[in-house]
């Protein structure tokens, strides 16, 4: 038991993460984050982009659209959102 309250309390990223590209930053300490990923498909073979948003908590505000984030899964923080931004990999403007 005190080995998860230690682990919880280190601010390790542990659980899901995903990354995505930040298109919206409208809502206060929140973004919309696009997560696109590559799969087969099924029958034919083909390979398709599928696509999903998440709402993910920006403390700080420091996200801006078009910025590279990885997030990662966390308690739930309100109706829609249950991910917070983990870490900032790519400003839009170095793209």
């Amino acid at each position: 038991m005190t080995e998860q309250a230690t682990a919880g309390a280190s601010g390790k990223a542990s659980g899901h993460t995903l990354t995505g590209r930040v298109v919206s930053d409208k809502m206060n300490k929140t973004v919309t984050v696009l997560v696109e990923r590559r799969v087969r498909h099924p029958l034919y073979g083909k390979i398709i982009t599928r696509s999903a948003k998440y709402h993910a908590h920006d403390e700080a505000n420091e996200c801006k659209e078009g910025d590279l984030v990885e997030i990662e899964a966390t308690r739930k923080l309100s109706k829609t959102k249950a991910w917070r931004v983990s870490r900032l990999i790519e400003r839009a403007g170095a793209a």
